[in-house]
């Protein structure tokens, strides 16, 4: 099959284009750049600069590279932005994906992987999160999620076009240091770049029903997320019509402060944190139940906390090097 990866020059992007790759796979990228790197993109793989609200360049991208499944990863993905930009957030990933489904259904592609979010939650009240739990998300960017969701489930009903939404949790690591996020939104870099600057990294609440009074989250390293990619790609080809909904998780909750003693430990600093006011809607817990993949997919991730940091370390020290 010849798979379009929608912002396939991005972090996670350029880790499912190399999963791909090594599964046997061929592979297109379409991307904007504006967040997207081109240098990831392997050689060989072609790479289309443009949108997916370009409904003309998506019908000549299908026809042209033979385009028989679709990996639909670009999308605006900050929290705090989508809250003061909401009418851009819905345009892009709502719009853009509406769009793209109708180029897809129009060039009769088969199969279809959306990037979804553990936004789509919100604020959930349970130990562990099945894709069973309600979703009442709390930000634009979780609403467009959501909203995501609901379109590919209705296009696939109404189409035969088989399809999966992904429900991410938090991504890190990297495969190889180039390929390392580049971005500093996420716990992990955000914690690195504090200790770069000699500052002590921020706790953003200390008073949560937690164990230790800080947010748990559950942490999946980028490389496992590309290969469950691979791995919904091969059921959604070998079993036409299906319709999954799978979280993407390890089922394991790590604190902010257990994951910044840990970042400490592995990078050799030993800076305690700050502890600063919480971070309105930041939700105590939000941990996986990783149970259906295991179960649909056979898949499970590899890579625990410490391969995370790691190899996301190795990649920040390339790209931020001492001065």
């Amino acid at each position: 099959m010849t798979w379009l990866i929608t912002g396939g020059a991005g972090y996670i992007g350029a880790h499912v284009v190399r999963a791909m790759l090594d599964a046997g796979e061929r592979a297109v990228v379409l991307d904007d750049l504006s967040t997207g790197i081109a240098e990831r993109v392997p050689e060989g793989v072609p790479l289309v600069v443009g949108s997916t609200l370009d409904e003309a360049l998506l019908g000549r991208l299908m026809r042209d590279r033979g385009v028989t499944g679709v990996v639909h990863l670009a999308a605006k993905k900050q929290v705090g932005e989508s809250v003061d930009l909401p009418l851009h957030y819905y345009r892009e990933n709502v719009e853009g994906l509406r769009t793209l489904l109708s180029a897809v259904t129009d060039a009769g592609v088969a199969s279809f992987v959306f990037s979804s979010s553990a936004a789509v939650y919100g604020m959930p009240d349970v130990d562990l999160v099945t894709e069973e739990t309600p979703c009442v998300p709390m930000s634009p960017y979780g609403e467009t999620k959501l909203a995501g969701e609901w379109l590919v489930r209705a296009t696939g009903r109404a189409t035969g076009l088989s399809t999966a939404s992904l429900r991410y949790f938090n991504v890190a690591g990297a495969a190889t240091p180039e390929l390392a996020d580049t971005g500093v939104f996420n716990l992990v870099p955000m914690v690195f770049e504090k200790l770069t600057e000699g500052a002590p990294p921020r706790v953003f609440g200390a008073d949560y029903p937690t164990p230790d009074g800080t947010c748990v989250r559950d942490y999946i390293h980028v490389v496992d997320l590309a290969e469950a990619h691979v791995a919904t790609a091969r059921r959604l080809r070998e079993a036409p019509g299906t319709d999954l909904t799978l979280n993407i998780g390890r089922g394991e909750g790590v604190s902010v402060r257990e994951m910044i003693d840990r970042i400490n430990a592995l990078t050799g600093h030993t800076l305690p944190p700050s502890v600063v006011d919480r971070r309105p809607g930041d939700p105590a817990r939000v941990v996986a139940s990783a149970d259906r993949i295991a179960s649909e997919l056979g898949w499970k991730a590899r890579y625990d906390v410490e391969d995370m940091i790691a190899s996301a370390w190795a990649g920040w020290t390339r790209n931020h090097p001492a001065k």
